[in-house]
């Protein structure tokens, strides 16, 4: 039975690593999604490459549950399902000439929750476990690389 109360920080590590997990596998099927609405190769592409790094960084989440003896579960992610459905709507809105502009835009928001969701991990981690502390970093770091990326080829976009 899924705990409903959070009463320790123990308890609170384990409910954001749990929807961590759900937060990693929600983006991996966003950026599916994202991958097919866009019409350039270049951010297909992009995109792929962030599919690949999503599914590093959710093994990564998986060891950290090793390291820190906690059962491996999901707990859900009401944001990254927001985050989600609002891409779909632009999308929907938008004409064809914009989904790449449009991807990119939903996907650097999408980082940006990822990001604060890693430093919420990794201040609550590092006093436990050095090593799972380490591989969340590497995390992190890999979210905001991407993100940097994503705006740089949004700011392209601009003009």
């Amino acid at each position: 039975m899924p705990q409903t109360n959070l009463e320790s920080p123990q308890d609170l590590l384990r409910f954001q690593l749990r929807t961590a997990l759900t937060m990693e596998d929600d983006s991996l099927a966003a950026l599916k999604e994202l991958a097919g609405a866009a019409r350039s190769a270049d951010i297909k592409k992009l995109f792929r490459h962030h599919q690949d790094e999503t599914k590093e960084q959710i093994e990564n989440l998986r060891r950290v549950f090793t390291l820190l003896e906690l059962p491996e579960s999901t707990a859900p992610s009401p944001s990254t399902k927001g985050i989600s459905k609002q891409a779909q709507s632009l999308l929907n809105r938008s004409a064809a000439s914009l989904h790449d502009q449009v991807a990119l835009s939903c996907a650097l928001g999408n980082e940006h929750y990822e990001i604060s969701a890693y430093q919420s991990l990794i201040t609550a981690v590092t006093p436990v476990h050095a090593e799972a502390a380490a591989l969340l970093h590497a995390n992190l770091d890999q979210e905001t690389h991407t993100s940097e990326e994503l705006l740089t080829r949004l700011q392209e976009m601009a003009g």
